[in-house]
């Protein structure tokens, strides 16, 4: 009887050291699983924010038509002859 009691103890106190115990326990795996797949899609975001800024700087080096629009949309930059309109929001926080 106090054999089993024993063995019974000793099994607990292995599986609570296997989940709970130790430098890597179930739980510390388990929790570093989630950040991987956390990290590992940032990284595919990443990876794909960089894929679309290295095609913007392609088709800037490349289209003159793209160069000029980020320079009018982005700079306010406009050719001999033409005027430039800039529209603002009236603003709210202003008294009366």
């Amino acid at each position: 009887m106090i054999r089993r009691a024993l063995t019974a103890s000793l099994a607990l106190a292995a599986l609570y050291f296997l989940f709970f115990g130790g430098d890597y326990s179930f739980l510390d795996l388990w929790r570093m699983g989630q950040e991987h797949e956390r990290e590992v899609a940032e990284l595919e975001a990443v990876r794909a924010h960089v894929a679309e800024l290295r095609e913007k700087a392609d088709s800037l080096g490349t289209d003159s038509a793209a160069l000029e629009r980020l320079a009018r949309e982005q700079f306010g930059l406009i050719r001999d002859g033409e005027r430039l309109y800039r529209f603002v929001e009236p603003d709210t926080a202003a008294p009366r």
